[in-house]
């Protein structure tokens, strides 16, 4: 969607919030990956992805275009959702429980390789930094470009390509020491 439009749509006090459901359609599935890379409970990611659509709904007539993107505002949104729900969970004493959901026809040999698989790619980025891991996540699960990124993140273009590549160099010989 058009952040033009949507901005003359913010303007207007009778603004059509079907701009947003198009929004919806578009990210929220690149939110909650987003969220589920950081936080690793599906059900908590996929809150937290409509938690953003819910607060840009009720921001939406407050939303200027100040050479960000609309995309960049959500994932800016979704990032301090994430980070408050760690404040929560700092509160929490709870120890989360691995779920696996086995749907007919998936053989159960290759649902146990591929958490194994996930389980060695989780473990190696818990050592990366908190911005590795970051970058990581805004760029490869929920696709957005680096100077999208970047914008997320308060940080260059060029930065951001900089911390990927750190950050993939280093995923890379995490994972090929534990062959």
């Amino acid at each position: 969607m058009d952040d033009n439009l949507i901005k003359r749509k913010a303007d207007d006090k009778d603004y059509n919030e079907s701009a947003l459901s198009s929004l919806y359609e578009e990210y929220f599935d690149k939110i909650a990956r987003y969220a589920y890379l950081r936080i690793g409970d599906r059900s908590e990611a996929e809150d937290i992805a409509g938690d953003v659509f819910l607060r840009a709904l009720d921001s939406l007539k407050s939303y200027r275009e100040r050479g960000v993107p609309m995309q960049a505002w959500l994932f800016k949104i979704a990032h301090n959702l994430v980070i408050d729900y760690f404040r929560k969970m700092q509160k929490r004493k709870t120890v989360p429980i691995d779920k696996v959901e086995i749907e007919g026809g998936i053989n159960p040999a290759d649902v146990a390789e591929r958490i194994i698989d996930l389980e060695r790619v989780t473990k190696a980025m818990e050592q990366l930094t908190q911005e590795q891991r970051e970058v990581l996540g805004l760029r490869f699960f929920s696709g957005l470009s680096s100077r999208e990124a970047g914008q997320v993140l308060n940080k260059s273009d060029g930065a951001v390509r900089e911390m990927q590549r750190a950050a993939i160099e280093r995923l890379r010989n995490l994972l090929s020491a534990d062959d």
